[in-house]
Order: structure tokens, then sequence, then C-alpha cells
């Protein structure tokens, strides 16, 4: 992998804990939008695959890679009068103020491989406002050339779009950027765009899941550099 150019993460489950950092956020929002009732909230975290008595996403569910228009129309049936927007709003608005859990110490990772001359970018499922907010909370927006979200303009995984995009801003070809990711989305979309794809543990998704779409399974991203470079020497 020594003629890796640039490097474009997923967000949640990559950059950031996956149940570290979700399962709080699913409890208070979907408390909220059950108006406390604990009842209805079981019925609502079931419709995304969360259950609120066990604090856990099922392995399938739509949070865990969906965008939130997914995640948005399984619990539409259950909140009467809502509107599609009005509920992606409502959960932008709640996502960007769910407390991020690094799956590593992000910033010396990230200056690290920017040292080595690598371009950083992140593509992500969740909206674009959202993971703005989460890379500004750790500090670590400045150190990603590109950042784009599902509602961006380049569409959203598996589909290639954003990743593409992201190497055309890097100025590399596509066989010269490498896609991590926790989920099968991630890497699918990858594989599509022509990447080599790195599957990481830090989301809900096992070994033996990823492994066979991924090029390489690493615990975390921590990880990156000695395979990266040690390659190189």
């Amino acid at each position: 992998m020594h003629d890796v150019g640039g490097i474009i993460f997923d967000k949640d489950g990559t950059l950031f804990d996956f149940n570290a950092t979700w399962t709080a956020w699913a409890v208070t929002f979907l408390t909220e939008l059950a108006c406390g009732d604990p009842a209805r909230a079981q019925v609502l975290g079931g419709a995304i695959g969360f259950d609120t008595e066990a604090r856990a996403f099922a392995p399938d569910s739509p949070a865990i890679a969906g965008t939130p228009h997914e995640v948005a129309e399984c619990l539409l049936p259950h909140v009467p009068g809502a509107t599609p927007a009005a509920l992606i709003m409502r959960m932008n608005v709640a996502a960007a103020e769910a407390p991020m859990q690094e799956a590593v110490p992000l910033a010396a990772l990230l200056d690290r491989l920017a040292g080595q001359g690598l371009r950083l970018g992140v593509v992500t499922n969740d909206a674009e406002g959202p993971a703005r907010a989460h890379l500004g909370a750790t500090g670590i927006t400045d150190r990603f050339d590109f950042i784009a979200g599902c509602d961006s303009g380049y569409g959203a995984k598996p589909a290639p779009g954003p990743l593409l995009a992201c190497a055309a801003y890097m100025g590399l070809p596509p066989a010269q950027v490498l896609m991590v990711g926790d989920s099968r989305h991630d890497l699918a979309a990858g594989h599509a765009a022509g990447m080599r794809t790195v599957g990481v543990l830090t989301g809900l998704a096992t070994e033996a899941e990823l492994r066979p779409y991924a090029d390489l399974v690493l615990p975390d991203i921590g990880h990156l550099p000695e395979h990266l470079f040690a390659m190189a020497a």
C-alpha cells in the first residue's frame, strides 16, 4: 500500500467508536420523540433496530450505515403527523449534539498521516452539518481536505459518487486512494470507486463480516500507519 496518496475515512464506527457515541444519542432522541413514554420509545427503537432496554443496536440497524432519510423512513409510520423533512431536521439537530468518542486519539494520528504526505478526507452517510459539528467538536476539521455527507450532492454509500468526488478533489486517481470504514457499505463503495479498502472493528460488524469485502481488516484506524509504511521501507 506504499503508493497510497490519500485516505478517505468513514465517520461513525471509524473515526468515532459507534457504540460509545450513538447508543447515548439513540436513547435520548427516541425518548424525546416518544414524549417520555418508555413503551413507545421501545417501539420507535425497534423500527430502527435499537433495543432501548438493552441499549444496543441490531447488526442490521439502518442507523449503522444508512442515511438520515433511510432512518426517518423507518420511523415515520410510528410518528403520526410528522413529515420526512421535519423528522430529518429533528434527527440532524439531535445528531449534531451527540457526544463523540474518538476511536483512537485522532489529532495525533491524522497529523502523522498528513506528515507522510497523505491527503485526507471524510465521506459519511450522516448529513454534512452534523458531520462537521462532530469533527469541529473534536478539533480535527482542518485535518481534512474534503468532507462530504449524504446531502452534499454526491450521493451516498454504497454508491461510489462521494468517494470519486473526494479523489478528484485530492487530485488523485482512485487506485491511489484508500477507503477505510467499518461497514460493508463503506467497503462496497470503495470497490465500486476502484479503491483499495480497509475494514475496522470499531463499528458493529465483525471481522468475518468485513473480511470478504476488505483488502485488510484492522482493530482500529490507529493501526494504519504501520501497515501503510512498513511496506514502503
